[in-house]
């Protein structure tokens, strides 16, 4: 055997293929059993027909037998029929991806084919590349998929192989990386497991077919019956199908293990590396700029500095970055660059449902504008929500300052709208405040004291009769306490200043009342209207994508009319709405509200002090104070939004610089 070498390894991939090849066989005896099962009343039909005309059925019962079959054979057959045309026409689906061709990828193109010759098994029919850290043959014979192919291989399926790991991997670590996934192509060139893999698709695609727009209400109900009988044969193939493909699989990686089996072993910590930053950079970067209508047109680069960054910080990641000083994958492209912004685009349709062209509205932006583009823009159009928000709930406006009312918002009406113990009480200067955190300190003293001194019963933790002179003032400060805490609703500061005053006053937080009424109604107003704005642009995109998907097919009739060539970046398009793979889940109405405020503070801050937005490769938009990250800023807000302490948000005011007195620029 071409490429293996040592007695365990032939035994290895002989098992896999035949467990594939017998697993095959027992999908295609469904199919067989199937058509038995459909030609079983023509067949009887048949015998009876045979029976009267030589004499042996005869007779009234029997005449009405022989036609009530005869009837029966032919509904069956007609069914039968049907749902065989159904499954042969139904255009299975396929994986979204930036096909290329030779010419865009020629040495790319070369690296494979070696490897096939290597591994001795036939080389993939071409070759495409997809926003995913994973590599993949699939198989792409079916008519509707032949306008993707940019080369020939007739039944070759076709390797896909993820974006990013062109970018972050070496040349040598492709290599490794794919030898398993080309080595698949023998066992998907025999006959038998391809018949099984053209049946289970055929069959899957089927079962989708119901839900294809543009049918009419007769064709719809034929269509949910066809797809009730390929449900139905498909539980009854799932088993042997998944063991066919663990065949498949595992004489796929028996083979590969001639071919650079050590570098593929250092290869699998850069695949699960990739996809931890490809990950990060999805989510924390790529997604605020899809949000503000902003697609980063590098995307597969960015994962790289991503990457290169996590290795700075992180000590297990040490040593990746040397890496780079070697020739990379990419290299082996003729225009990195345009196949990069090919794939970036296809990510934020899959990932974000964008369209999929370009337009003002949905516009690429480069590394280099990414801070001022989206991070500075996000910051003031959430800010600019934020008020509009207020302004709706007629809360803007409720301080005697109209002089800053008129001159634009500020944080400082946001902070007193979150806040909830009256301003007089917070505001009353250092010293109040120095003697109010003694006091807090003096109360948590004694409260120590008594509970080391005496038992635990909560009797014993009442003053004496003896000392209630001596802690009158203490007592009555602690009563004017827990009032001012059931008047103002639970204060958090309140709560955190007098915990001595009892148990029953931490079983009050977990009433039903929000720690912060305020915050709580303003978060429910900024789901809706965000959930409004969510709406709109859902009806926009599928307006737009609606316009897209026919103006394709128009030009896939008119290529296959003229037997035109693909282009060297031909993007497939997306089976089902978009987009396929969300990536963060529906957020709540608290998170939205501590973004929000979040990036009113940031919009201070760049108006007021020495502040600048800024990238961080791994967490998105950062703020940048004095050159470096302000990382400290989180916590604070949500003390605000969640307790209603807007103590530590002012103290980071004033020691960055920030006038939140003054009013910021909105979008």
């Amino acid at each position: 055997m071409n490429g293996v070498s040592g007695t365990g390894s032939v035994v290895g991939e002989e098992w896999g293929a035949r467990a594939a090849r017998s697993r095959a066989l027992a999908v295609l005896r469904v199919r067989g059993r199937a058509l038995g099962l459909a030609v079983l009343p023509a067949a009887v039909a048949v015998v009876l027909h045979a029976g009267g005309l030589t004499g042996h059925f005869t007779g009234a019962a029997w005449d009405a037998a022989r036609w009530a079959v005869t009837v029966l054979a032919v509904v069956v057959l007609l069914a039968a029929a049907a749902v065989a045309l159904v499954v042969a026409r139904a255009r299975p689906a396929a994986t979204p991806t930036v096909a290329l061709a030779e010419t865009a990828a020629p040495d790319l193109y070369r690296l494979v084919r070696d490897l096939a010759d290597r591994l001795g098994v036939p080389p993939p029919a071409a070759i495409a590349l997809t926003p995913d850290c994973d590599s993949w043959l699939e198989d792409r014979t079916h008519r509707a998929h032949r306008l993707h192919r940019t080369t020939g291989g007739d039944g070759a399926p076709v390797l896909v192989i993820g974006s990013p790991f062109l970018w972050w991997m070496r040349v040598g670590e492709l290599r490794a990386v794919l030898a398993p996934v080309v080595a698949g192509t023998g066992p998907a060139a025999h006959p038998d497991i391809a018949a099984a893999r053209r049946f289970i698709r055929g069959l899957d695609a089927a079962v989708a077919v119901p839900g294809d727009s543009g049918l009419d209400p007769l064709r719809r109900l034929g269509a949910r019956g066809v797809g009730q009988v390929a449900r139905v044969l498909l539980r009854a193939c799932r088993e042997h199908a998944a063991e066919m493909e663990r065949g498949v699989a595992a004489a796929g990686s028996v083979r590969a293990q001639a071919v650079d089996y050590g570098v593929r072993i250092v290869a699998q910590e850069q695949v699960g590396l990739a996809y931890a930053g490809w990950d990060r950079l999805l989510t924390r970067v790529a997604l605020p700029a899809w949000r503000m209508g902003r697609w980063p047109s590098q995307l597969d680069a960015g994962v790289v500095s991503a990457l290169t960054e996590l290795s700075r910080r992180d000590r297990l990641a040490e040593g990746f970055s040397s890496r780079l000083g070697e020739r990379p994958a990419c290299d082996l492209l003729e225009e990195p660059g345009a196949v990069d912004e090919a794939t970036s685009l296809l990510a934020a349709r899959l990932f974000h449902g964008g369209p999929a062209e370009p337009s003002p509205d949905w516009a690429p932006v480069e590394w280099s504008q990414y801070p001022e583009e989206v991070v500075d823009r996000k910051w003031r159009t959430d800010a600019a929500r934020l008020h509009q928000v207020l302004d709706g709930l007629g809360m803007a406006s409720t301080s005697g300052d109209r002089a800053a009312d008129a001159a634009g918002p500020t944080l400082t009406e946001v902070m007193a709208h979150l806040t909830t113990t009256p301003t007089t009480s917070r505001a009353v200067g250092p010293k109040a405040t120095a003697e109010r955190d003694a006091d807090a300190d003096a109360d948590a003293a004694r409260e120590v004291e008594a509970r080391e001194d005496g038992p635990d019963d909560p009797d014993d933790h009442r003053p004496d009769s003896d000392d209630a002179d001596d802690h009158a003032p203490d007592a009555e400060h602690a009563e004017h306490a827990e009032h001012a805490e059931h008047a103002e609703h639970n204060d958090a500061d309140h709560i955190g200043e007098h915990d001595h005053i009892g148990e029953h006053e931490h079983i009050d937080e977990d009433d039903d009342e929000p720690a912060n009424p305020a915050a709580e109604a303003l978060a429910g107003a900024l789901s809706a209207l965000l959930a409004r704005e969510e709406a709109a642009r859902e009806a926009r995109v599928a307006a737009e994508t609606a316009r897209t998907a026919e103006k394709s097919r128009k030009s896939a009739r008119r290529a296959d009319k003229d037997r035109q060539a693909a282009p060297h970046a031909a993007v497939s398009g997306p089976d089902g709405p978009l987009p396929l793979f969300p990536l963060q889940p529906p957020r709540t109405g608290r998170d939205l509200l501590a973004d929000h405020v979040t990036a009113m503070v940031c919009c201070a801050a760049v108006d007021t002090a020495e502040a600048t937005p800024g990238l961080d490769w791994l967490d998105g938009p950062a703020l940048l104070v004095g050159g470096e990250r302000a990382k400290d800023l989180g916590p604070r807000v949500l003390a605000l939004v969640e307790d209603g302490d807007p103590e530590p948000l002012r103290a980071w005011l004033a020691l960055t610089g920030v006038r939140p007195e003054k009013p910021v620029r909105l979008v």
